[in-house]
């Protein structure tokens, strides 16, 4: 058998090759820029998955503050008992910022009720500040007993710098010592205030018992007043109250400082408040060393012992208390105004701490 094959003319060979080839390299050209493009979106997307967050540490409070004298003003937040210790001091905060109008806060004293742990306080500070972009201002926290209202686990006090002068004439600090009740203790501090406007008042009392009386006759001696009421001790000894004050003098007149166990009295421009120091322990060493650390913190602004009108103190312990007292004459003399160390606190925010110095001094 004759098996012919015939041979197809090269034309029509072209017409089917040809596209045939056009096809697999249109193919394999979108194949390609498939997968580079797939390759390109996997590596974009690797490139915009979020890095590992770094947390920036929160500011530390300054040791100390200088402040204008004329420009001084004095808040208590208000009560709350909603939540536990860290909502109730971001509320107590909170509430300080919105009625200061824009005052920059320079120092805090924090009075914290309950078993919360204090740092809580120095932590939520740092926070809320750094969010809102202000200074940190100095801080003290100190543990306390009750407050007058149930649930109640933090009252905070600021003192803030105000926009435009608000004390035409020197300041007042006032100590509280201890008296047998409130009237005893709100008729010493009239007395030392006697024709100057109160600013704020904060009584220690042994028992919460009579702050509802302390609130009806502070209101009526000292009208308008920021009023802090603490239970020092859940349990003390003997009964007491004692309150503290701030006051302002309206005679512009006089440019002076007299410091003293009556009062200390302010006209100087400007004045250092530092935060609480802590004493470790209970020999004379540990009180010599916490006194050293306040020097320590006023020496970059100007204030040494020698310009100190105020010693505050907050022992835990009688005799811790006496210690310090009587040593504080060492540094800052035996005139100066301050607590006496006669009312003693709960707690503190290290618990090996056995009691906290802070000093208010004039600046240069």
């Amino acid at each position: 058998m004759l098996l012919v094959c015939h041979a197809r003319p090269a034309r029509e060979l072209l017409k089917f090759e040809v596209p045939v080839t056009l096809r697999s390299l249109t193919v394999t050209l979108l194949t390609l820029f498939l997968a580079g493009h797939l390759c390109a979106q996997k590596k974009n997307k690797k490139d915009l998955e979020p890095k590992t967050q770094v947390l920036v540490p929160l500011p530390d409070p300054p040791d100390a503050v200088v402040a204008e004298t004329a420009r001084l003003s004095f808040q208590v937040s208000p009560l709350s008992n909603k939540g536990l210790l860290t909502p109730q001091i971001r509320e107590a905060l909170k509430a300080l910022l919105r009625d200061n109008h824009g005052a920059q806060i320079v120092k805090l004293r924090a009075f914290v009720a309950g078993s919360g742990d204090l740092r809580r306080v120095q932590t939520i500070v740092a926070e809320e500040f750094t969010d809102r972009k202000l200074a940190m201002p100095a801080i003290s926290t100190i543990q306390v007993g009750a407050l007058p209202m149930v649930g109640a686990q933090v009252v905070i006090e600021a003192t803030s710098v105000e926009k435009r002068v608000v004390n035409p004439g020197p300041l007042v600090f006032v100590p509280g010592y201890a008296e047998k009740g409130v009237a005893e203790a709100l008729a010493v501090l009239r007395g030392r205030t006697e024709g100057r406007e109160m600013l704020r008042v904060t009584c220690f009392l042994s028992s919460l018992d009579e702050a509802t009386s302390l609130r009806t006759a502070s209101a009526t001696a000292f009208p308008g007043v920021a009023l802090d009421i603490v239970q020092a001790q859940r349990q003390s000894l003997e009964p007491f109250a004692s309150c503290e004050g701030v006051a302002r003098f309206q005679d512009p007149k006089g440019r002076i400082m007299i410091s003293g166990n009556i009062a200390g009295i302010v006209g100087l421009p400007k004045i250092v408040m530092t935060g609480t120091k802590l004493v470790f322990r209970d020999e004379d060493a540990d009180i010599r060393l916490a006194y050293q650390r306040v020097a320590k913190a006023m020496e970059p602004l100007g204030a040494s012992f020698k310009d100190v009108f105020w010693n505050g103190i907050y022992p835990l312990t009688r005799p811790v208390g006496t210690k310090i007292y009587n040593l504080r004459e060492e540094f800052v003399g035996p005139f100066r105004a301050g607590n006496a160390a006669q009312v003693l606190f709960e707690g503190l925010p290290s618990t090996d701490a056995t009691a906290a110095i802070e000093l208010m001094a004039a600046a240069p």
